[in-house]
């Protein structure tokens, strides 16, 4: 892809469109958050109850209620969600996401990331900043799909699931994520 000044201006303006819409969250006051991954984990366990399994078995689960992703040719994305160890939210994460490539289009999907091993948080609670992509087995159920904590992909030590896609921009990646701390 030959990058040029109008491509780069296009990328840059859809990422600055999705750092200005609303992407869901509203305020950034914790207890809106908290109440948005409450909502995000009701929806998921109705949707997909074998993920309550795996929410039993993670070590902690860090929840993305609402993903806002918009691009043309370059894109980007972002959200804000909270860490959860046991039921208590433990700290609070924006992500941000950069793309590039043959897109056009926007959307919306929320994503749990579920750390199967004590491990795989601890590394994640003291990076500075995480990046996902190889680290985690993604998994983006379709409408019946049925998803267990005994599959082969619990042995995996991050595992995302990605649900509730909504608009016209495709595929639901987690490549090029960065989430940092935040304070709401």
């Amino acid at each position: 892809m030959n990058i040029n000044r109008r491509n780069l201006a296009l990328g840059l303006g859809a990422t600055g469109l999705v750092a200005a819409c609303s992407n869901g969250v509203g305020g950034s006051g914790s207890a809106t958050i908290d109440a948005r991954v409450d909502s995000t984990l009701n929806q998921m366990y109705a949707q997909y109850p074998g993920t309550r399994g795996l929410a039993n078995k993670a070590a902690g689960m860090l929840v993305m209620p609402v993903v806002t992703e918009a691009g043309f040719g370059f894109g980007g994305g972002y959200g804000r969600g909270a860490l959860r160890v046991g039921s208590a939210t433990v700290d609070y994460y924006s992500l941000i996401k950069a793309s590039g490539g043959l897109q056009i289009g926007a959307q919306q999907y929320a994503h749990v990331l579920f750390f199967m091993t004590q491990s795989a948080l601890t590394n994640f609670r003291a990076s500075p900043g995480f990046a996902a992509g190889a680290a985690a087995e993604i998994t983006v159920p379709t409408g019946g799909e049925s998803l267990a904590a005994e599959t082969t992909t619990s042995l995996a030590p991050i595992i995302a699931v990605i649900f509730g896609q909504s608009g016209l921009l495709a595929g639901a990646t987690l490549e090029g994520v960065k989430y940092s701390r935040i304070i709401p």
